[in-house]
């Protein structure tokens, strides 16, 4: 689907869309035990990033959570010191770094997948489904970090 040449429809589906994982992600809250604390909507996604692809490159983790150099190096240093993330010098390349979250932030992470499968159970019996969105919903994810940028980014560009 071309974008700029939606349907009122298309336009109206897709919104729907977009606000119904806001209003979804607004129902999971987070698990009061995370430690050291809750982290920041920003932080939430590079570690999001990080934690599904263990020792990436900064500048890879950048690109895709779409954020400046600049802002995601504050991001990784305050990600380091409150005990979530290690930064690894590249073994091919000493000018780069990987990226890996740490132990804390992996039981974080094993804190958030039980307090949220909980959550959504008894929501629905349709398992087959709930896998059919959460594949459309990794493809979309695909084609937005692939575009870089996000859909309310695409005036910016």
């Amino acid at each position: 689907m071309a974008r700029g040449s939606l349907t009122e429809e298309q336009a109206d589906t897709l919104y729907e869309l977009a606000d119904l994982i806001h209003a979804l992600a607004r129902q999971l809250g987070g698990p009061a035990d995370l430690r050291p604390g809750p982290c920041t909507p920003v932080e939430i996604s590079v570690m999001r990033f990080i934690s599904k692809n263990p020792g990436t490159s900064a500048r890879l983790a950048a690109s895709a959570t779409l954020l400046p150099s600049s802002n995601f190096s504050r991001i990784i240093k305050g990600l380091i010191a409150k005990g979530l993330l290690l930064r690894k010098a590249d073994e091919r390349d000493a000018r780069g770094v990987r990226l890996y979250p740490t132990q804390m932030a992996i039981a974080n992470r094993e804190r958030m997948r039980e307090q949220w499968s909980q959550v959504l159970a008894g929501t629905t019996a349709d398992l087959a489904a709930v896998e059919l969105v959460n594949a459309t919903l990794r493809r979309i994810e695909s084609e937005l970090v692939a575009r870089g940028r996000a859909p309310n980014r695409a005036a910016d560009q």
